[in-house]
């Protein structure tokens, strides 16, 4: 009698869980939605098909609309909680990058994005943990940053020389306006003046030490290079992190010289402030 009440209740909570994997407290991801009539990912970017097929396999199951569902998955996604977990991941993936929608994003908002990746794939932040315990095949390799930072770095090609060396804006002052406009385009995605986020926060950053926001995982490299932010180390260092300090965990640039002097003008007027 006992085993047929343990089996009596077994089967009603599978009943319950998959009932409740019909509601989406987090958002409804469509995971028995149908991806075949789907667009493939950046279908009309024009991007390296390496970098595509890298994404694809990596990256797409929760920031497109191409999940893929594996077998284990799709038994796992018609109960709950699971089901919620997976879904509040997808979600939240899809709200902050969905490479189904990559050519409806600006020329600023795909280098921002590519940058990003970079860094989260350096500190092996992405793709999520929970993630890669299930999907062993998702861990980026070292070849696999190469290929993303040599894309990133072609993304934000352009005018990466410095006013200094002449040109039609030579010699125009940075404003502090225009920067912080720049920084809400640009830095936002990583970086607040007030808060940490996948960057330190920036108010004060201006005569700071680097590395030494109390309580942010900064690299190694950056913690020991012990440059003071100023006009100079902050010009070459949105110029091109890496030839500052190599292996920092920011793939971030600045290409144009005119928004870098107006960038550093409103570092320059937020932490005298």
């Amino acid at each position: 009698m006992s085993w047929c009440r343990a089996a009596f209740i077994g089967a009603a909570a599978l009943v319950v869980s998959a009932m409740l994997a019909r509601v989406h407290p987090f958002g409804d991801a469509g995971l028995d939605a149908r991806t075949s009539g789907q667009p493939q990912i950046m279908e009309r970017a024009a991007v390296p098909q390496e970098v595509r097929d890298l994404l694809t396999a990596k990256c797409a199951d929760c920031h497109s609309m191409q999940t893929r569902m594996p077998i284990y998955d799709r038994f796992a996604s018609r109960f709950a909680p699971v089901s919620w977990l997976m879904e509040r991941d997808i979600v939240e993936g899809r709200k902050k990058m969905n490479l189904s929608l990559w050519a409806n994003y600006s020329a600023e908002q795909q280098q921002t994005l590519a940058a990003k990746m970079v860094e989260e794939a350096k500190a092996h932040e992405m793709p999520l943990l929970q993630y890669r315990v299930i999907h062993w095949s998702a861990r980026l390799s070292d070849a696999d940053e190469q290929v993303l930072t040599r894309w990133d770095h072609a993304l934000q090609g352009g005018d990466t020389g410095s006013m200094a060396a002449g040109g039609s804006d030579a010699g125009r002052l940075g404003d502090s306006m225009r920067g912080k406009e720049v920084f809400a385009r640009r830095c936002t995605g990583c970086h607040a003046l007030t808060q940490d986020r996948e960057g330190p926060r920036l108010k004060g950053v201006y005569g700071r030490r680097s590395g030494t926001v109390a309580g942010f995982a900064y690299s190694p490299a950056l913690k020991q290079a012990g440059i003071v932010w100023e006009d100079a180390s902050l010009e070459r260092w949105l110029t091109d992190p890496d030839a500052l300090v190599a292996g920092n965990n920011m793939d971030f640039r600045v290409a144009k010289a005119q928004e870098r002097k107006d960038l550093i003008a409103y570092l320059r007027q937020g932490s005298a402030n």
